[in-house]
């Protein structure tokens, strides 16, 4: 039998990742779905004005928005992305996450 490589979700069925974290009053939730030295996916459900202050990563990072906004900064360049977009954030390169409303999303982080 193959090793799954993702955890914190059932596989085999159908799932609305939006629902699979939770927002919490003045708190960033995030949920490994899957992290080894190749690739990492996380979802995260940040409040309204959390952040993740500048830092940089060493592999490129997709960032899909699942609900509400965040913005994201990348070399100093500010991009607001909404519901149903996406942003590449690429290695080496810094950048911070700040959501202006309740936003939840999934981070894919590729080595």
């Amino acid at each position: 039998m193959a090793r799954r490589i993702l955890k914190n979700i059932e596989a085999s069925q159908a799932l609305a990742l939006p629902e699979l974290v939770a927002y919490q009053k003045g708190q960033i939730v995030s949920r490994t779905l899957a992290q080894n030295a190749h690739v990492s996916l996380t979802l995260f459900a940040f409040d309204a004005d959390e952040e993740i202050s500048t830092h940089a990563s060493g592999g490129d990072a997709l960032v899909q928005v699942l609900d509400g906004a965040v913005r994201i900064t990348i070399s100093g360049q500010d991009f607001e992305v909404a519901a149903g977009a996406s942003i590449v954030m690429p290695a080496g390169e810094p950048h911070a996450l700040r959501a202006p409303v309740p936003a939840k999303f999934l981070l894919t982080v590729v080595f």
